[in-house]
């Protein structure tokens, strides 16, 4: 019984160890943080991961894809729309990242942000770019088709402190040269609030710990109950062997 329990033990201690030994994830970064660029921009993709010793070389999967390179950046020269879709990495000593989304569109102006998703309090960061870095003049930002910020040159948009009053969607528009040109609509969430959710993690000495004491739990259940078996066991034969002395009553002498 004891060996079936240590055994028990043993395999928790392992299956614990193997689930904090799990390697981390890689972590593609796009720099600058723009996942909307036009045809014609350069993107640079980092992957932050763990190498061993001897091996630096980084796995780049476009779309599923694996891309021939070795290096930590990925680099894209004059991007086309084909460049668009799902980027990972992987590293020797890291896990497959998550995806990473990058689309290149054709036109003179896209609306850029560092995301699209912002919990209030946070600042929100717009960017009306222009093809090739064209000059664009009387630049407007436009939240549910009203105006909401001009500038005379080409300018980048700032909230502060976002609030739900800032969901909607958004575009831009100005003039290049005579010619009158507007973005795509993108639409900007605003949920929740600054202060994070907590969850309840458990670290692997604290699942340690817990298995342990399901352990000898049981093992105390276990023992209680074949000493409990073995006195039923015994008690018939106890009772079997047992002699009774009957004394009389001083009425029967």
């Amino acid at each position: 019984m004891w060996q079936l329990l240590l055994q028990m033990f043993l395999l928790v201690l392992v299956s614990a160890g193997m689930q904090a030994a799990d390697p981390p994830k890689a972590v593609v970064f796009l720099e600058p943080s723009w996942d909307r660029v036009l045809r014609d921009d350069s993107v640079t993709l980092k992957c932050q991961g763990d190498y061993s010793p001897g091996n630096t070389s980084t796995e780049w999967f476009h779309n599923g894809s694996l891309i021939s390179s070795q290096n930590s950046r990925y680099f894209i020269a004059a991007a086309r729309v084909e460049d668009s879709g799902e980027y990972r990495c992987q590293t020797s000593l890291s896990m497959l990242s998550d995806p990473v989304q990058l689309e290149v569109h054709n036109g003179w102006l896209v609306l850029q942000a560092p995301r699209w998703v912002f919990q209030q309090g946070e600042p929100i960061h717009l960017r009306c770019h222009s093809w090739k870095n064209t000059p664009v003049h009387s630049v407007t930002y436009l939240q549910n088709g009203k105006g909401r910020r001009f500038f005379h040159q080409n300018s980048d948009y700032h909230i502060p402190t976002a609030t739900p009053d800032h969901n909607g969607s958004y575009f831009c528009r100005g003039l290049v040269g005579k010619k009158n040109v507007s973005s795509e609509t993108m639409n900007i969430i605003v949920q929740g609030s600054t202060s994070p959710s907590v969850s309840p993690s458990f670290p692997p000495w604290h699942q340690i710990a817990f298995c342990l004491v399901m352990v000898l739990l049981f093992a105390v259940d276990t023992g209680l109950y074949f000493s409990l078996q073995r006195n039923l066991r015994s008690s018939p034969r106890d009772w079997k062997d047992h002699k009774f002395k009957w004394s009389k009553d001083p009425q029967d002498k």
